[in-house]
């Protein structure tokens, strides 16, 4: 029978090897996400276990863990005996993030617009003086910011319904945005107007902090639903 120190012992290296478990299988999915977003890994691209952990130097257990939260995100397909894929970009899945998105981001912002106080209208106004600055020091070339432009962008909109005093709509908005972003850089990478970009989120950002909520509920529709019909003018949205 084992004594209490080693007991205890054991219970020290059983937390250690979890932690470090932990730590690549986080390693894991922080890799993969940010090449399929960033279409390192393009959309069908199959996603083999073996491969990847040659490829990242890291054992097979927490790619697979790894593969495995990515489909949860949706942004990794696990299609029957064929294995994993990076999921193929369509009009159809673009519709779905999109009214979903809709959906938390219409009920964070009137519950903002209800709730938020000085502090909030103050975040709101900093964030979009961020973005207008960056905007306006890149002129037509905003577009082409990348990850620097995707995360003033966010926090815009982070920002926008950080009033709502849930954090699961906070936490569901996020998630969808990351979904967007394969979308969303396609989208940006063909603006080449920053005023028409900049003007869109000052309205938005007028009707939240001026209270009108079926304008700034409109605005956001009109907002999100851009990329859709931007990308797939054919198809509407």
């Amino acid at each position: 029978m084992a004594s209490k120190p080693d007991e205890e012992r054991s219970d020290v290296v059983t937390k250690k090897i979890d932690g470090e478990a932990e730590t690549l299988t986080e390693r894991a999915t922080q890799l993969l996400e940010h090449e399929i977003l960033h279409g390192v890994l393009e959309p069908g691209t199959r996603l083999a276990v073996l491969d990847l952990a040659d490829r990242y130097g890291i054992s097979s257990s927490p790619i697979r863990e790894a593969l495995s939260r990515l489909v949860a995100q949706d942004l990794v397909e696990a299609i029957g005996r064929r294995g994993f894929h990076v999921r193929a970009l369509s009009h159809e899945d673009l519709r779905d993030i999109t009214h979903v998105r809709f959906t938390i981001e219409r009920e964070a912002l009137q519950l903002s617009m209800r709730n938020g106080g000085d502090e909030w209208e103050a975040a709101v106004v900093a964030a979009l003086h961020r973005l207008q600055r960056y905007v306006e020091r890149k002129g037509a070339e905003f577009g082409l910011g990348g990850d620097e432009l995707d995360s003033l962008h966010y926090q815009f909109h982070k920002v926008l319904i950080s009033g709502s005093g849930s954090r699961r709509l906070t936490v569901l908005a996020h998630d969808f945005y990351n979904q967007a972003y394969r979308y969303r850089n396609i989208n940006m990478s063909g603006l080449k107007e920053p005023d028409a970009f900049m003007q869109m989120h000052h309205v938005l950002a007028e009707a939240a902090l001026g209270e009108n909520e079926a304008l700034a509920v409109e605005l956001l529709h009109e907002h999100l639903y851009s990329t859709l019909t931007n990308i797939y003018p054919d198809k509407g949205a």
